[in-house]
């Protein structure tokens, strides 16, 4: 028995929300030895159903994770423990966990001193506890190995991907109507730089600027209230359905990425794969994760994406090619195969455990002891 920690489908779906249930969904298709625990008071009812969650315990969020969760697993023999979003058990050594990436470090006005602390003191003791070690780029690799001082050779790279659902919409328009902008507003986003792009952009009065995205507590960015109510053509659409965001990616003339820090960034990704071109920093993960497949700009130089952003708007061809690079380049990426190397690691880490006798699942569905 494998145990998923599934503490995510209690919370709001952001970025690792995202990738712990895609990444559960897959392996659940992959393998039956998987049972998968929650707190009470779940909120992603469709994902824990096809999943099969059992709700454990009487408590939630951390108290859940660190005393409910632990109980659970020495009362079942300590089997291995999988956690794929931020936070796992402190002190229970037989499991695998997810970090993806140490924005609070590099960015620290992005996030609430509570947040800011609570990982500091957190994430060293995890990472002591651990058999392996998942982020989702080399780039976020190389900054918690580098910080933290943990073995690169224990870190397991499992890439971000994209669902069936997100498609292209009709071919790109001749006559943009809006730039579009997806995520939370914390500082490291830049998003207070790409509105300033935006409004320095002569000859383009009917374009608009579209923001998808909510913020929490743990977020702060003042600035964005002030520069949103400054144009009318700046619009927050705050959070939408995936329905809803896969008709805002189809529909854009270009897709803005400025954030100056990610571990690896999955909206440039869902823009791609709705057929949407799109404009990246050449920042930290994002030319790992987009390759040539973007038209960068510098984040930090307000000038320099405002030319991005008129070089798009201007020129069909290049919003065409953009297109089809994207295309491409999201096809490199699958939940599947994201899935299929949680899948060879937890398989690994069983084989290196006395006892413990291993079901290896081949290509055509059979298992082999």
């Amino acid at each position: 028995m494998i145990v998923i920690n599934a503490r995510f489908l209690t919370q709001e779906l952001r970025g690792v929300q995202r990738f712990a249930e895609q990444t559960c969904l897959a392996l659940k298709r992959q393998r039956d030895d998987l049972v998968f625990v929650c707190p009470p008071g779940i909120r992603m009812h469709a994902a824990a159903e096809q999943l099969g969650a059992q709700v454990i315990g009487r408590n939630g969020g951390h108290l859940w994770e660190q005393l409910d969760l632990p109980l659970y697993l020495y009362r079942h023999g300590k089997p291995l423990l999988l956690s794929l979003c931020a936070t796992a058990p402190l002190f229970y050594g037989n499991q695998i966990a997810t970090h993806h990436d140490i924005t609070y470090i590099r960015h620290p006005d992005s996030y609430s001193w509570q947040f800011r602390g609570a990982y500091r003191l957190m994430t060293p003791v995890l990472l002591k506890r651990l058999k392996t070690l998942i982020t989702v780029s080399q780039f976020s690799k190389r900054e918690i190995s580098s910080f933290y001082g943990y073995p690169k050779e224990n870190i397991l790279v499992v890439p971000n991907a994209v669902g069936d659902e997100f498609q292209p919409g009709a071919p790109v328009e001749a006559t943009p109507r809006y730039l579009l902008a997806v995520s939370s507003p914390s500082a490291h986003k830049n998003f207070s730089r790409m509105i300033q792009a935006f409004l320095q952009l002569r000859g383009f009065d009917q374009v608009e600027l579209r923001i998808v995205g909510g913020g929490g507590a743990i977020f702060s960015d003042p600035s964005l209230e002030a520069l949103a109510n400054s144009d009318p053509r700046v619009h927050f659409l705050g959070r939408l359905s995936d329905a809803q965001l896969i008709e805002q990616y189809q529909g854009a003339a270009a897709f803005v990425f400025p954030s100056l820090y990610e571990g690896f960034g999955i909206p440039p990704l869902e823009a791609q794969a709705c057929g949407c071109p799109v404009l990246a920093a050449n920042a930290a993960s994002i030319p790992e994760v987009l390759q040539s497949s973007a038209l960068y700009f510098d984040p930090l130089d307000v000038q320099h994406i405002s030319r991005a952003m008129a070089l798009a708007l201007n020129n069909l061809n290049i919003r065409q090619h953009l297109r089809t690079l994207g295309l491409h380049n999201v096809s490199r990426f699958s939940w599947d195969e994201s899935a299929r190397l949680v899948s060879e690691r937890i398989d690994a880490v069983q084989q290196r455990r006395p006892g413990t006798s291993v079901l290896r699942h081949t290509a055509n569905g059979k298992e082999q002891s």
